[in-house]
């Protein structure tokens, strides 16, 4: 997507409560979906015109997304960090480090709404696949972590997966619209959602370890080709 067409898309938020939080929310949501990507470059002036509002909120908005890792400034405004190999690679070892046990931990509170919450996302996953849709696959592996996640009772543990997660876009771009690593996460989250209904807490962990390991070497594979 340009630069043009991002700044088309937005829609006025309205005036009642912060304007600079449902200005950060909403510009979070697109980086997090994939909406705004990394060639593009978000100038405040711009912004606050498509919002309908004056520049002052806007610009506290970008630079909390600046302090919270998801842009950087630039000499022409504000974009997506771009990431090396590298960085991908410190990325999957923090997630290796948080995910396993989080996800483990989540067993605990795992309800009905935890489980049918986790069976839409896995069967958007399996329409996806279906049709090759990159976006929905993105979507529902979005649906199916916020479902486990919501299970977690450590908020500040949800906020730091949430967080490098978000950050690991990249990896899900530039890999989920391949057939056949949508496959490969595909059988991931199959094989996690049986782990998570059995309530099998070693499971969960295990399953989750072989997921992360999956979607780092699909990025490198990616990389290489």
């Amino acid at each position: 997507m340009s630069p043009r067409s991002t700044v088309q898309s937005i829609r006025s938020l309205g005036r009642p409560g912060s304007l600079s939080e449902r200005i950060h929310a909403d510009l979070r949501a697109r980086l997090q979906s994939g909406a705004i990507g990394q060639h593009e470059r978000l100038i405040d002036l711009d912004i606050a015109r498509a919002y309908g509002t004056s520049r002052m909120p806007v610009r506290e908005a970008l630079l909390r997304l600046v302090n919270e890792g998801y842009l950087i400034r630039t000499t022409r405004g504000f974009a997506v960090p771009a990431l090396d190999a590298a960085d991908v690679r410190h990325l999957f070892e923090v997630r290796r480090l948080l995910e396993p046990d989080a996800a483990a931990s989540a067993v605990a509170a795992f309800d009905g709404a935890a489980e049918a919450a986790l069976g839409r996302a896995l069967e958007r996953a399996r329409k996806a696949v279906a049709s090759g849709s990159a976006e929905e696959m993105i979507a529902a592996n979005m649906d199916f972590r916020a479902a486990w996640l919501g299970c977690v009772a450590n908020p500040r543990l949800v906020e730091a997966i949430s967080r490098f997660v978000d950050h690991a876009q990249v990896v899900r771009l530039k890999t989920l619209g391949d057939p056949h690593t949508q496959r490969v996460a595909l059988a991931g989250l199959e094989t996690l959602h049986a782990a998570f209904l059995a309530r099998d807490r070693r499971e969960v962990r295990r399953h989750m370890k072989a997921f992360l390991l999956a979607a780092e070497r699909a990025f490198h594979e990616a990389e290489r080709q």
